[in-house]
């Protein structure tokens, strides 16, 4: 097979939940482990940190694998879904993983994974463990998919797990509330293996606290640890953060914007901080204030609070559940302009009536949708947004709404584009 003809394998026999939805999920480690074994368990010839959450963990993972690097490791990244390329999703030292290493991998191993029933995802893990072990990777940060106890990330043995914060998102596959939610997150936490949580919670502290006791698992609150000031107006630009344990400060200026950046910042110092203090890895202030300041740049992140373009100021962000959408609503009242244009899209498993009561009143809305049968249709979309208060007009097709906003927009009005992970890839 050629790479196009590998890559229509991989979306086509292999059900993935980007595309199918709910029908493409395959909980469960036995199909995953069982391929790592065969593999020769690769998973195990490198240090990995685990991340899972609601959101905020692809951001995060891309800012401890920019801040591996700059400390001199050879480090591996993990994450998901891609915005343009399949390949985004596995790189070693930012780059990503050549096209005939998918293709290679993939004819030699296609009938076992036919055999196994494999899922998309689960090809997906078993392919970026097998690159990094054979890059002489000697640190790995692994994205969960979905949840985390079931997940096929979870066949790791991390030196620590992050939990970025939990909120109502997939209800249908990992549960109706905060604390159902927490209890798969949770399942990441492996026996003796230290815990990071990034945002605390009263409605979930308590069951992954439990679940770590369990484990014999220390618990690492990261707003305990380390605080968090903007030292200017301009969203991501410059930031203050404290050491709570010693005072002690330095001031990064991440090249990832986005007022919630400032959660995850926090996120990413108190892992630095335990893998510097209480694991083999040595990492440098220099490499961390480095690492934060390339992150984007260095792992070629994307789609979050990017800015796509000038006169009029247009904004593209991923957040997509009534957690992420929130500080898009935060975003956006504090962004200037003279009027706003939103072009939004969803997926049918969203929480609707949960996310369109957070969205601005007073945007004009062109309501559009993305190329997966997951998308919710355009003027369907516009009919239910309508019960909220918000108004505008159906558009088929991002690139054709995209257009239409730029034609309403004047230089002084902002155009923001989002609500699904797809309608960004596609706008980008």
């Amino acid at each position: 097979m050629n790479y196009a003809q590998t890559l229509d394998f991989l979306f086509t026999a292999l059900p993935s939940f980007e595309e199918k939805g709910a029908s493409a999920y395959k909980p469960g480690l036995e199909r995953i482990g069982e391929f790592c074994r065969a593999l020769g368990n690769p998973q195990r010839n490198f240090f990995t940190i685990h991340v899972a959450g609601t959101n905020g963990k692809g951001s995060v993972s891309h800012m401890l694998a920019s801040i591996l690097q700059q400390a001199g490791y050879r480090t591996g990244l993990f994450t998901s879904p891609h915005l343009q390329d399949f390949r985004e999703r596995i790189r070693v030292d930012g780059e990503m993983i050549p096209k005939q290493k998918v293709v290679n991998f993939v004819d030699k191993h296609h009938d076992k994974m036919v055999d196994l029933k494999l899922s998309f995802f689960e090809m997906t893990a078993a392919l970026a463990f097998d690159y990094f072990a054979q890059s002489d990777v000697e640190v790995a940060v692994i994205e969960t998919g979905l949840g985390g106890r079931l997940d096929a990330t979870n066949v790791i043995v991390p030196i620590v797990s992050i939990i970025t914060n939990i909120g109502l998102d997939h209800t249908a596959l990992l549960g109706d509330t905060p604390q159902k939610i927490a209890a798969e997150k949770g399942g990441i936490i492996k026996k003796s293996i230290p815990l990071i949580i990034g945002e605390a919670d009263d409605r979930y502290n308590e069951v992954l606290e439990q679940i770590a006791a369990a484990n014999r698992s220390r618990v690492i609150y990261a707003e305990r640890e380390f605080g968090c000031e903007a030292l200017d107006a301009e969203a991501g630009s410059r930031y203050l953060l404290e050491r709570m344990r010693d005072g002690h400060r330095y001031e990064v200026a991440p090249d990832l914007a986005g007022i919630y950046q400032r959660k995850n910042l926090v996120t990413v110092a108190a892992a630095t901080d335990f893998l510097h203090e209480s694991t083999p890895l040595t990492i440098s202030r220099r490499a961390f204030v480095e690492g934060l300041r390339t992150a984007a740049a260095i792992t070629s992140l994307r789609g979050r609070w990017q800015q796509l373009g000038e006169r009029p100021l247009t904004i593209c962000d991923t957040g997509h559940n009534p957690h992420g959408i929130r500080y898009v609503a935060e975003q956006l009242a504090a962004t200037p302009y003279r009027a706003l244009y939103c072009v939004v899209g969803f997926v049918r498993d969203k929480d609707l009536a949960h996310i369109l009561p957070l969205l601005p009143k007073e945007a004009h809305y062109i309501f559009t949708a993305a190329r997966t049968e997951r998308a919710i249709p355009a003027d369907c979309l516009c009919a239910k947004a309508a019960i909220y208060g918000l108004r505008g007009e159906a558009v088929a097709g991002v690139e054709a709404a995209v257009a239409r906003a730029k034609e309403l927009a004047g230089p002084e009005d902002l155009i923001f584009i989002g609500g699904s992970t797809y309608v960004v890839a596609e706008a980008l």
